[in-house]
């Protein structure tokens, strides 16, 4: 089956050669949007942008609805720009925009948690540690394993849907999700990981590396930010 001149065939049923180069560009392009978001946020606190924004959403409800609800639509809008596999630079857009968004979403929480501990870049870079460390575990059980994990995606889906649910009710009536609500989130990121790692070379054709690394970009992020908030906590 192709869509114009690209052949939609998921890299699984391609030879060694391509499935290798496919996986390559992949973790390439997760890692240009992880730097690209290190970056950006790093502007954002250097010009004082992640302050502004903290100082926009602190104990306002509403405002972090407002930024939560514009960083959905922007990820739903970056997700289908990445899945134009006739448009390149719509995909490269796609990458990096996502990594702008998240940027944006984090702004209010660096700026907390660097501004209100003695050890803030040190707790920072644990959380990343953390995250790299877990991250490399899962995408290793992904590839190795030969056990059909789609069975995970229903979990994730509704995981997911269960915990925006969540979240907007904490910030509508005033009630903090605790601890063991970010070991959850961590743990369906996880999940995440595991099912997208597997996903991508059973499912993705060779032409969909940016769509790919968008995916396992959102997983990465989302269990970073519950491993910050956990740590934050401490």
């Amino acid at each position: 089956m192709t869509y114009g001149d690209i052949d939609l065939r998921p890299v699984a049923a391609l030879d060694e050669e391509t499935r290798g180069d496919f996986v390559v560009r992949v973790y390439q392009h997760l890692m240009a949007a992880i730097i690209a978001f290190v970056g950006i946020e790093a502007l954002f606190i250097n010009l004082g942008i992640a302050e502004r924004i903290y100082d926009f959403v602190a104990g306002s409800g509403a405002t972090w609805l407002l930024i939560l609800g514009g960083f959905m639509l922007g990820q739903w809008i970056v997700a289908n720009a990445a899945a134009d596999l006739l448009n390149p630079q719509r995909q490269y857009a796609a990458l990096f925009g996502s990594a702008a968004l998240y940027a944006v979403l984090f702004a209010p929480m660096l700026h907390y948690v660097f501004n209100s501990r003695d050890n803030g870049g040190t707790t920072v870079a644990s959380a990343a540690l953390i995250t790299a460390v877990a991250f490399a575990g899962l995408t290793v059980v992904g590839f190795v394993t030969r056990k059909d994990l789609s069975f995970l995606r229903p979990m994730v889906m509704y995981g997911f849907v269960v915990a925006l649910v969540l979240i907007v009710a904490a910030v509508l009536f005033g009630f903090s999700l605790g601890v063991w609500f970010s070991i959850a989130m961590i743990a369906l990121s996880g999940v995440s990981i595991l099912y997208q790692t597997q996903t991508i070379i059973r499912k993705y054709p060779a032409q969909a590396h940016v769509a790919a690394a968008l995916g396992l970009f959102s997983s990465v992020m989302t269990m970073f930010w519950y491993v910050l908030r956990l740590f934050s906590r401490r």
